[in-house]
């Protein structure tokens, strides 16, 4: 398997019209021998690489939370400008793109609709169709893999920074495919490079020993697997494990008075050979309940390729809501730059998102998969790698 930036060191002809060009990537950027993108785009454009763009996290993932925004920094790789898309803006400026003619994009998503990366690379279409430059996408694989589709679609109403566009909490999309879907009501000037020999079937750790962690708490595959599940948790009074050594991966709460019974409720709702969940106590060092003894349990991934994250998910919620009606709480706004709506219902795509949690709750209503026939239907002519999305 070759990625996009593989394919294009391999055949550099390729660039030979794109003008000056700025390159959108952070530390995960690499190949599979761990070379940077960027020293091979240096390579390939010499003085006509001639700035950066970081996203979300900075250039080099160091910034834990969400709005906490990066700064730009004036010597980057080569000495060249990295100019922050998660800071006073997060779409390039026309003074970031006067000596820019393309926005070469190398990116490692993590197949999930609550990641801003995704909506990064929109920004960079819009402002490519706003100010005439071109975009191009070097693909990678989307390490959820290509098949699998989980949870409903995202309702126009509950856009924000971790949802633009109408596709569901697991989209199957590889970051070039995103880049097609959203450009069909952007319109820009796009071209992307894709992977060679990509098999949508498969996961990270089917062809990968490594991960590069994308984000300051996205440390392993485990990690990446299991956040559909529980990024979630960032809308609730319940800690995801941020600030101990298991982010996404650690489930609890000081008002949690048992793990053993959390993780059973947990199962009474959704039980799968794909997961274990381990009852366990944890402290956390900041973030929720920091300096605090939480109890509930580690989520240990089994089988990453039959784990249902949506309804495990929207299990953990409603078990720790039976549990402890009166401690449990919804996180309040602001989240990712909306200061008016409920977290978890962007999160989950739905503005009464919360109300069918706390109501009578089944994971089989149709509340929770609303639209995903029509998005398979929908993204299907826009596929790379030609195979049929399953919900």
């Amino acid at each position: 398997m070759k990625l996009g930036i593989e394919v294009l060191a391999r055949d550099p002809h390729r660039a030979r019209l794109w003008g000056r060009c700025a390159l959108l990537c952070n530390q995960a950027s690499v190949t599979q021998s761990f070379r940077g993108s960027w020293e091979i785009l240096q390579e390939i454009l010499g003085d006509r690489l001639v700035a950066f763009f970081g996203p979300q996290h900075g250039f080099h993932a160091t910034v834990q939370d969400n709005m906490i925004e990066t700064a730009h920094a004036h010597m980057g790789p080569y000495g060249k400008p990295i100019y922050s898309l998660y800071s006073e803006t997060r779409e390039p400026q026309a003074e970031m793109l006067a000596q820019i003619d393309t926005i070469v994009i190398d990116l490692q998503i993590v197949g999930c609709r609550v990641y801003t990366f995704k909506y990064t690379v929109a920004a960079c279409l819009r402002a490519a169709k706003k100010h005439n430059k071109r975009v191009v996408i070097l693909d990678r694989p989307n390490p959820l893999g290509g098949i699998q589709v989980e949870g409903r679609v995202l309702q126009p109403a509950a856009k924000s920074f971790v949802g633009e566009f109408a596709i569901p909490l697991r989209h199957g999309l590889t970051p070039a495919e995103c880049g097609l879907f959203f450009n069909r009501s952007i319109s820009a000037d796009l071209e992307c490079i894709s992977m060679e020999d990509w098999d949508p079937s498969t996961y990270w750790t089917d062809f990968y020993k490594h991960w590069i962690l994308t984000s300051p708490n996205l440390p392993s595959p485990d990690s990446v697997y299991i956040y559909p599940a529980t990024v979630m948790l960032e809308g609730t009074n319940i800690s995801e494990g941020r600030g101990t050594g298991l982010p996404f991966q650690f489930v609890g709460a000081p008002y949690i008075k048992d793990g053993q019974a959390y993780s059973d409720r947990v199962n009474s709702y959704h039980k799968s050979q794909a997961f274990h969940l381990r009852p366990a106590e944890f402290q956390p060092t900041s973030q929720k309940w920091a300096g605090e003894v939480c109890r509930g349990f580690q989520i240990h991934v089994i089988d990453p390729k039959s784990l249902a994250t949506y309804a495990l998910g929207l299990a953990i919620i409603k078990a720790a809501i039976d549990l402890a009606p009166k401690d449990f709480a919804w996180k309040q706004p602001p989240y990712e730059y909306d200061f008016t709506n409920l977290p978890i219902n962007l999160i989950l795509g739905h503005l009464e998102a919360e109300k069918k949690l706390q109501s009578s709750f089944s994971l089989e209503d149709r509340f929770w998969s609303a639209g995903v026939e029509e998005y398979i239907a929908d993204v299907s002519g826009l596929l790379i790698y030609k195979r049929h999305l399953i919900s």
